[in-house]
């Protein structure tokens, strides 16, 4: 193989190229990395030719080197047509500093292993050069981080919790057990507790720690615990925005967002977000949460003692929950002593202090668990959908939870209440197993100032889901002539039909007589099918000419029937809407409206007999008190209250209802103020109970129904007893404490 060159080239040794038989080009110095040959040269290391030379055997390989070689244009000519001429010209005088700055590696000069180390001006080089990558690779990183405009679903979504009327916890619904809580509703020593535990320098980093966040990638990869590396911003990062999972990418993000909301938010709302969106055990996010599953209080009742503990609970509460086992129970009592020293140390806590907790804040063994499913159920669905009707709550805003609704509901009330049916259904069991099976008890307690204490809804909310306390299914019967009463009362009756109002009192007489016919100022009342009505008392008893007040003691009903028509139906109807029965209740304004053919809810049948308790003036009954979300009041609009009928009569009804009591119960020893009267319906289909005590309005209805079936209400069959060993009277006075 020969290679040409120029006629006027002068070759001299070291551009001499030998290509030996059988040799590589590695074995010439000629072509090694330490040739005398520069990158500014225009010349060619194979552009000289050793005239004679033997053509290897291998030399068409070399050839095909040489030749792609040649073939392109120097490094000289590259740049002159990058950068033109004059300005390479300018550039000259800068090779030999370029040359200089070219990395000499392996190192010459240097005998053996020592060839290999890189010197000090090699070694700060690369320093730079990686801190300058990172730097731009931090900068690119933090510009294209966005903070994203939803939260996860777990960080914003919280549970509602429901309070008895003495302000205990009653029960809480919703998936995912947190409340948040105002950072201004949280004592110092408790945040400080937790900044101890988790970030002590919280209020001065940028965010992030570089050392935590170094050591976090380690565990990345090691074991490592689950906390470890995070500041409290990176920790609440990961709560809201992120998942859980622990790879480099996930804690990259975490560090950039750290970064952003740092620069955005207050450190005190991101401390508040942190300590609302933490896992903490049992089932519990946010430290309000935590205190009342450990401790069984709400937050701001937390003594830094017992902060400690719950602090230590965010290293892992699988870990440091004393219930779990004894090693939890020494783990967390360490972690717990170290928490308080910490906090000596970083100042937040006097020695002095510290001395005055020595002995180990034991928590609950077990979260209180709420009663939900059976009868707390049937409460907190009125008290939801009133709070959702008061408080202007969608039921998207509702269903994010974070409220605590402290509602009306008597816990010893409702207990009374509900051993009291559970009394009577266990006794129809055991009297006619197949009759109990469909037999039905609806109860409510309202207070005269509209406040629903206690009702009773069904046996359990979880296989009977609809209220049978707030059921509109049977008719009122005989338990409605207190507002026949009253109306009569109130406005005076008419015996023609453009004549003036004749005044009536407890003391006028009616015809009390079983069959007698229903008059009208033209003559008797007849039907659509052209039959004459007639009205029929219990048993077919006739009475005689009786007094209204009598007739309301005894339940007679041909006397009320006829008050009805004489005070007119539309007035009678106008009047037991304003003491509290709903306008849906009713239904053909004939005759028999005046006998309860109405079909009220037990909870309406209470608070319309309060009204009269309450000197004839009717508030609409309400379940919650008061609302608040997250600490901060919610407006409830204020029950409607009306005046329904004019003091005296609401008194004299009362007195007759006192009376009645009194007749049908003539054993009741009680020194409390007690009026009442049952109700029958036509065909034995309902039985009620209805009555006051001290200002406390019960109603109690049994009926049967055969769900299965139909929604037609079946005779009771003697289920619910008799007139004088009434059921519904025994649920009554035992709700009451009277039997």
């Amino acid at each position: 193989m020969q290679l040409k060159v120029p006629a006027d080239f002068r070759p001299d040794e070291t551009m001499q190229l030998r290509i030996p038989e059988q040799r590589g080009i590695s074995d010439h110095p000629e072509l090694s990395a330490e040739s005398s040959w520069s990158p500014w040269s225009t010349e060619s290391p194979w552009s000289s030719e050793s005239p004679g030379s033997p053509e290897p055997a291998n030399g068409r390989k070399l050839q095909r080197r040489a030749r792609r070689r040649a073939s392109r244009l120097s490094l000289r000519a590259r740049l002159t047509g990058l950068l033109g001429p004059r300005l390479l010209a300018l550039l000259s005088p800068l090779a030999p500093y370029a040359r200089r700055l070219r990395p000499q590696y392996p190192r010459p000069g240097r005998p053996g292993w020592r060839r290999w180390l890189p010197s000090w001006r090699q070694t700060l080089g690369a320093a730079l050069t990686f801190v300058g990558l990172s730097v731009v690779f931090l900068g690119i990183g933090y510009a294209a981080t966005d903070i994203p405009e939803n939260l996860n679903s777990y960080a914003t979504q919280q549970d509602n919790v429901y309070f008895w009327s003495d302000g205990t916890p009653m029960a809480r619904t919703g998936w995912v057990q947190r409340q948040d809580m105002p950072l201004k509703d949280v004592p110092e020593d408790v945040r400080w507790a937790v900044l101890a535990a988790e970030n002590a320098s919280f209020y001065s980093d940028p965010g992030i720690s570089l050392k935590g966040l170094t050591r976090a990638l380690w565990r990345t990869f090691g074991e490592g615990d689950t906390q470890g590396g995070s500041t409290i911003t990176q920790q609440y990062v990961k709560n809201v925005y992120l998942n859980q999972d622990r790879s480099i990418g996930r804690k990259f993000t975490e560090a950039m967002l750290a970064l952003k909301l740092d620069n955005r938010m207050s450190k005190d709302d991101i401390l508040e977000g942190y300590l609302n969106t933490s896992w903490f055990g049992r089932g519990t996010y946010s430290l309000q949460r935590a205190a009342q599953a450990y401790y069984g209080k709400d937050v701001g009742q937390l003594n830094v003692s017992e902060a400690a503990f719950l602090a230590s609970l965010l290293k892992g509460a699988a870990l440091y929950d004393p219930a779990l086992s004894k090693a939890n129970h020494a783990r967390a009592v360490e972690r717990w002593s170290w928490i308080l020293d910490r906090m000596v140390d970083i100042g937040k806590l006097s020695k002095s202090e510290r001395a005055e907790y020595r002995t180990f804040p034991e928590p609950l063994k077990q979260a209180r668990v709420y009663d939900t499913g059976k009868q707390s159920d049937y409460l907190v669905e009125l008290a939801a959908q009133y709070a959702k009707k008061a408080g202007h709550i969608s039921d998207k805003q509702f269903d994010l939870g974070g409220y605590q609704i402290y509602t009306t509901f008597d816990r010893k009330r409702e207990t009374a209440l509900t051993d009291a049916v559970a009394k009577a259904r266990k006794k129809a069991r055991k009297d006619d197993a197949a009759g109990a099976k469909t037999v039905h008890y609806g109860a409510a307690s309202v207070a005269a100032d509209g406040r629903i204490l206690a009702v009773y809804g069904g046996p359990d909310h979880r296989t009977q889901g609809y209220n049978e306390s707030n059921a509109t299914t049977v008719p009122a019967g005989s338990a409605f002539l207190p507002f026949v009463y009253a109306a009569a009362l109130e406005n005076g009756v008419h015996k023609s039909r453009d004549g003036a109002a004749t005044t009536v009192t407890p003391l006028t007489l009616y015809d009390g007589d079983d069959g007698i016919p229903v008059m009208t100022p033209e003559g008797p009342y007849w039907d659509r099918n052209g039959d004459q009505v007639t009205s029929h008392n219990e048993d077919k008893k006739s009475y005689g000419q009786i007094s209204l007040r009598r007739a309301l003691a005894l339940s007679v009903n041909t006397p009320f029937m006829q008050l009805g028509m004489d005070t007119g139906l539309d007035t009678v109807r106008e009047t037991a809407q304003a003491a509290g029965l709903l306008p849906s209740s009713f239904g053909a304004q004939v005759p028999a409206l005046s006998l309860g053919s109405a079909t009220p809810s037990a909870i309406r049948m209470a608070s319309g007999y309060a009204t009269f308790a309450a000197a004839g003036t009717h508030v609409e009954p309400y379940s919650v008190a008061r609302i608040t979300r997250n600490g901060s009041k919610v407006a409830l609009a204020e029950p409607a209250s009306r005046r329904a009928v004019k003091a005296e009569v609401a008194e004299e009804v009362q007195s007759a209802l006192t009376q009645a009591f009194r007749t049908a119960h003539p054993g009741a020893g009680t020194t409390k103020r007690v009026a009442g009267k049952a109700g029958t319906v036509q065909d034995d289909t309902a039985a009620w109970y209805v009555g006051t005590a001290t200002s406390v309005s019960t109603a109690v209805v049994a009926y049967r129904i055969d769900l299965t079936k139909s929604l037609q209400p079946l005779p009771l069959n003697g289920i619910a007893g008799t007139s004088a060993d009434s059921v519904p009277y025994d649920i009554w006075s035992g709700a009451l404490g009277l039997g």
